[in-house]
């Protein structure tokens, strides 16, 4: 059985652990759903290099109802090169993004998130790409939660490049000479996949 399976099952167990510890208002069953969530964090733990007590501190922070998390990336290409950011915190290269904010809207989240990380302002022109984080085409590292990724066409407005708390690199780069990818944000199918989305101005979003 692949580990993929196991992570999925256990971010599946820790849903329903979340979700019921929301609406429960029995004490036993509330005892039973915080079981089912420390489970989950020992099936996780026993597939990654994390320890137990990380991956229930990472589950038990959210609350409500369990829904997947939303990952913004921003395309922005000029001259037939594409803006690529180096994350501190392993290294590697990837398209400008993030977490969407509680309060921000789509277009606010990848905006903002491009100046914090790039020094550069632009204008979101369309949605090229709207996936699941966890369909096996992504080939994503294995992660403890659910994410859809949604991939904005950007346009440059201005600015000048700038490293931020998260980035200690920003640069553009031909598609043939791509540098290291942090594949935990961006694979490299991918990204070649919504350039050429992004070079084609009436192609539907890509799904899924």
């Amino acid at each position: 059985m692949k580990g993929i399976d196991w992570l999925n099952w256990s971010r599946r167990l820790a849903a329903i652990a979340q979700t019921g510890l929301e609406y429960t208002t029995d004490v036993y069953d509330r005892q039973r759903y915080e079981q089912i969530r420390d489970i989950a964090a020992a099936i996780a733990a026993a597939h990654t290099d994390a320890d137990v007590e990380s991956i229930a501190d990472l589950f038990a922070r959210d609350e409500g109802y369990a829904t997947p998390k939303i990952d913004v990336r921003g395309v922005v290409l000029r001259e037939g090169r594409v803006l690529l950011v180096r994350e501190r915190s392993d290294g590697r290269w990837t398209l400008p993004g993030g977490w969407a904010d509680v309060g921000d809207t789509p277009t606010e989240a990848v905006t903002r998130e491009v100046w914090e990380e790039t020094g550069y302002r632009v204008r979101v022109a369309r949605l090229l790409a709207l996936y699941d984080r966890d369909a096996p085409r992504h080939e994503h590292p294995p992660y403890a939660y659910h994410a859809y990724k949604a991939f904005f066409l950007c346009e440059m407005m201005g600015g000048e490049a700038t490293l931020s708390v998260e980035t200690d690199g920003v640069d553009f780069f031909a598609l043939d000479d791509l540098p290291e990818l942090s594949t935990l944000r961006v694979t490299q199918p991918q990204l070649q996949h919504v350039i050429a989305l992004a070079n084609q101005p009436d192609a539907p979003t890509d799904l899924d």
